[in-house]
């Protein structure tokens, strides 16, 4: 079911089509009574108005969670690249030769966090995540001093950016896997089909044109198709670029 969500394309043909058969079941039940009376009618308008209007709370604040965690991913790539450019200076306080390996091993390091950010597909994913736990461990083996060693302050201070530069990469992955839950995907999903059924049994007879009833089908799949769009890091048409990590690659060479 997450895998499907990370196809918004997926998501919106299933949604009109899910939406639209559900129109379609209400306008089949009004056929079986198509004479309702103006105090029924106007009870049901008053539950029809209800339900709409919380299938448009429900979508707001699931739009609202979705935009939430899209600015998330962008600060954490803006905290990432600080992290990194900060140590690729701070790397000049260890020894010569320290300092040398921890400034190549961060340019590569560069590299594959700019890949994580452009990657989609599984096994390249799988890949870089693989790589950048064993460069992760190459750079801390570069700035940590050996067992006995004393180190300066300066020293301490190119461990600590080094600190950062680990931890910005855990908040960044922690940040991709924070999606909306499936249970409000679920809700959204319910209360859509039971809007479009109900929907299809206010109109009247005379007014069960088609256009009238997809109308509502497509504007809620529109809907749910952005916030899966916006929610989908890799999978979707709106992304977080990796800006601030590209034009720190073009600084440092």
């Amino acid at each position: 079911m997450r895998e499907a969500m990370n196809h918004p394309v997926v998501v919106f043909v299933v949604t009109v089509l899910a939406l639209w058969i559900a129109s379609r079941a209400g306008v089949a039940a009004r056929k079986k009574r198509p004479d309702m009376e103006v105090e029924d009618r106007e009870d049901f308008g008053v539950i029809l108005t209800g339900t709409l209007t919380l299938l448009g709370l429900i979508i707001g604040f699931s739009f609202s969670m979705a935009i939430s965690r899209y600015d998330q991913r962008k600060n954490y790539e803006e905290e990432e690249a600080n992290a990194i450019g900060t140590e690729y200076l701070r790397a000049e306080l260890l020894p010569a030769a320290n300092a040398e390996k921890a400034r190549a091993l961060l340019k590569n390091y560069l590299v594959l966090r700019v890949r994580f950010y452009q990657a989609r597909g599984r096994e390249e994913l799988r890949e870089i995540n693989t790589r950048t736990a064993q460069l992760q461990g190459e750079l801390w083996n570069a700035v940590k001093p050996s067992p006995g060693e004393d180190h300066s302050a300066v020293e301490a201070l190119a461990l600590a950016g080094m600190n950062d530069v680990l931890n910005t990469q855990g908040y960044t992955q922690a940040a991709w896997w924070n999606r909306i839950p499936l249970a409000a995907w679920g809700l959204m999903w319910a209360i859509a089909v039971c809007s479009n059924f109900m929907i299809g049994y206010y109109l009247r007879p005379a007014e069960q044109h088609w256009m009238r009833v997809l109308v509502m089908p497509l504007v809620v799949s529109i809907s749910l198709l952005l916030i899966a769009d916006i929610d989908s890091p890799r999978g979707g048409v709106i992304r977080v670029l990796p800006q601030n990590l590209m034009n720190l690659q073009e600084g440092m060479k």
